[in-house]
């Protein structure tokens, strides 16, 4: 097991999820229940899947929720990029969370990668 608050891909997930949020301010109301939700939902994926893993017994299982949290990683961005796409995000204010987005995902494969040397 691993202490989940010590993590800095967790640290930066929950931000990351913190700015999306503030970015889903930015949707219209008739989003409401159609992209503003599908987004929040895969931003706390992200931190939630990481914290579940790092509550799991074994290094094998934490490497199956890093792969589901990079999974809404991918997912995440290509609603954001969506957003844009319809000109219901504007893409300098995404900028910053795709930034975040990109290092995320990349410190996950690392993570795993050095999970998965140690099974």
């Amino acid at each position: 097991m691993h202490k989940v608050e010590d993590l800095i891909i967790w640290k930066k997930a929950i931000e990351l999820t913190k700015q999306v949020y503030l970015i889903c301010l930015e949707l219209p109301q008739e989003e409401k229940f159609g992209l503003n939700s599908q987004i929040k939902r895969a931003s706390i994926s992200i931190p939630s899947n990481i914290a579940e893993g790092a509550g799991r017994n074994s290094n094998k299982e934490f490497v199956h929720f890093l792969s589901i949290a990079n999974g809404s990683s991918y997912e995440l961005m290509t609603q954001l990029i969506l957003g844009v796409e319809l000109k219901l995000l504007n893409k300098e204010k995404i900028e910053h969370i795709i930034l975040l987005l990109n290092e995320i995902q990349k410190m996950n494969y690392v993570f795993q990668q050095k999970l998965k040397s140690n099974i």
